[in-house]
C-alpha cells in the first residue's frame, strides 16, 4: 500500500499559513535586500529569545546543526574519557554530533509512564567521567527540569536540551530550553510551527559562547579587529577559527535564510494557540478511548505538552497487528518511532550497541504513534478514533 492510498497518512507537514504569513515572505522574496544574514534573521532570534526567556538566541538551518554547534562548544574532543548521558529512546540527531567529537555515549532509560528521562535515572548512569547530560523533551512533553537542572549543578556538568519537539512547552513556569547550557529547537516540516520545512534556534547562556556563535555558524567570517584605511583591503572580511583551551573549535555554514526567518518571526506569534488547540484535540482524543485498557497514553492537560506526537502503548494486544488492521481495513497510517538507537547497525558498529534500558525497549515494542498534526481535520481524527475504536474491539476477540 502506498502512501496516496491511505485515508489519513501519517504526514510530512504540520499546519498551515496565514495570509499574512504568506504576505511576510513574499515581502522578503520582492525586496532588494539581501535573502540571508539580514534583519529578518536578529529578529526572529530576538523575538525567540524574549519568548523562551533566554540570554541569546541564534537562528541555524536546522536543529541538526544547532546540535552540532553544541556539541562544538561543549569541547569534548580534548577530553578523550569523556562521557555524555543521553536516552537512547531519542531522535539520532540527539547523540552522533556528540559521537563523531570523540565522547563516548552511556544510554539513560526513560521512565514508563513520561516516555522520558528523569534526573533518578540520569544518577544511575553517572561516572566521574561523565561531562554533559543530553535531555530530549520527547513528544512536546517537557522533562523534570527542575530535578535535572539542580543534579546537574551539583555534579558541575553541561547540560544540553533538545527542545525540538517542544516548543512553547513550559516546566515549572519557565520554558523547556531555557534551563540548560544549550537549548536547541527546530522548525522542521513535522513541528508544531515550521519555517517552509527547515530551521532550528540555538540557545546559549554563557556570553562567550555568544560570541563564537556567528563566527562557528559561518564559515569562521568575522569583521577586521583594527580600523582600515579602505574598506576593500586586504579582503571584504577577514576569517578566524577559535581555540578554546588549545582545541580549535572549526566552523561551517548553519545560516538560515531570510525568508525563512520572516516567517518564524510571525509564527511566533500563534505558537501558543497552535500548541493548546494541539493540546485540546489530542485530550478529547484520549479521553474518547478512555474505557479502552489497551490503549494507555500520557495525558497532561497543560502547557507542559504540546502533543507535537501523539503516541499510545498497546497493553494486552499485539501491536502489530493493531497497525495492519489500522493499515489495511481502515487506511490510516500510523506508525513506530524512535527505535532505541542501541539497536541499530549504525550505533553498533560504533561499539553502542549495548545498554541497560528495560523502560525503554518495552515501550518501544509497544508504542504506536497516530497521524496528528494541526493541519487535520476534526472529521480525519474522528475517522482514526472510529478505526482505532473498531480494531480494538476486533483484536479483543480475535
Amino acid at each position: 500500500m502506498t502512501k496516496t492510498e491511505y485515508k489519513v497518512p501519517f504526514g510530512g507537514r504540520s499546519h498551515e499559513y496565514t495570509e499574512e504569513e504568506v504576505a511576510a515572505v513574499v515581502s522578503v522574496i520582492r525586496s532588494r535586500a539581501t535573502l540571508t544574514q539580514g534583519e529578518y534573521r536578529n529578529r526572529f532570534e530576538n523575538k525567540v529569545s524574549h519568548y523562551i526567556g533566554a540570554c541569546h538566541a541564534f537562528a541555524v538551518n536546522n536543529a541538526t546543526s544547532a546540535l552540532d554547534l553544541a556539541a562544538t562548544l561543549c569541547q569534548i574532543d580534548w577530553q578523550p574519557d569523556a562521557e555524555i548521558i543521553v536516552p537512547a529512546h531519542t531522535f539520532t540527531s540527539s547523540v552522533y554530533p556528540f559521537v563523531k567529537r570523540g565522547a563516548k555515549i552511556i544510554w539513560a532509560d526513560i521512565d514508563p509512564k513520561t516516555h522520558v528521562v528523569s534526573a533518578e535515572l540520569l544518577a544511575a548512569k553517572l561516572t566521574p567521567y561523565t561531562r554533559a547530560i543530553i535531555i530530549p523533551h520527547l513528544y512536546g512533553y517537557g522533562c523534570d527540569m527542575s530535578e535535572i537542572s539542580e543534579f546537574v549543578k551539583k555534579h558541575e556538568l553541561l547540560l544540553v536540551e533538545d527542545a525540538a519537539q517542544a516548543f512553547g512547552v513550559e516546566v515549572d513556569k519557565k520554558k523547556v530550553g531555557s534551563f540548560g547550557d544549550f537549548g536547541i529547537f527546530s522548525f522542521h516540516s513535522h513541528k508544531n510551527i515550521s519555517t517552509l520545512g527547515e530551521g532550528g534556534m540555538l540557545l546559549v547562556k554563557d556570553a562567550r559562547h555568544a560570541e563564537l556563535i556567528p563566527m562557528l555558524r559561518h564559515n569562521g567570517h568575522c569583521a577586521f579587529s583594527g580600523p582600515r584605511d579602505d574598506y576593500w583591503i586586504p579582503a571584504m572580511g577577514d576569517l578566524d577559527i577559535p581555540i578554546e583551551n588549545g582545541q580549535v573549535l572549526w566552523p561551517s555554514n548553519f545560516c538560515l535564510g531570510e525568508v525563512e526567518c520572516a516567517l518564524g518571526e510571525r509564527l511566533i506569534d500563534r505558537a501558543d494557540r497552535i500548541n493548546s488547540e494541539k493540546r485540546e484535540r489530542a485530550i478529547r482524543f484520549i479521553d474518547a478511548l478512555a474505557d479502552f485498557d489497551e490503549l494507555v497514553f500520557l495525558r497532561e492537560d497543560s502547557n507542559r505538552h504540546n502533543y507535537h506526537l501523539l503516541v499510545g502503548e498497546v497493553v494486552g494486544l499485539n501491536r502489530d497487528e493493531f497497525m495492519r488492521r489500522m493499515a489495511n481495513k481502515h487506511r490510516i497510517q500510523c506508525v513506530v518511532q524512535y527505535c532505541p538507537l542501541y539497536r541499530y547497525p549504525f550505533y553498533k558498529k560504533l561499539g553502542l550497541g549495548e545498554a541497560d534500558c528495560p523502560n525503554t525497549d518495552r515501550f518501544f515494542d509497544r508504542m504506536v504513534s497516530f497521524p496528528f498534526s494541526h493541519l487535520l481535520r476534526d472529521s480525519e481524527i474522528d475517522l482514526i478514533l472510529e478505526a482505532t475504536k473498531e480494531t480494538i474491539r476486533y483484536l479483543r476477540e480475535t
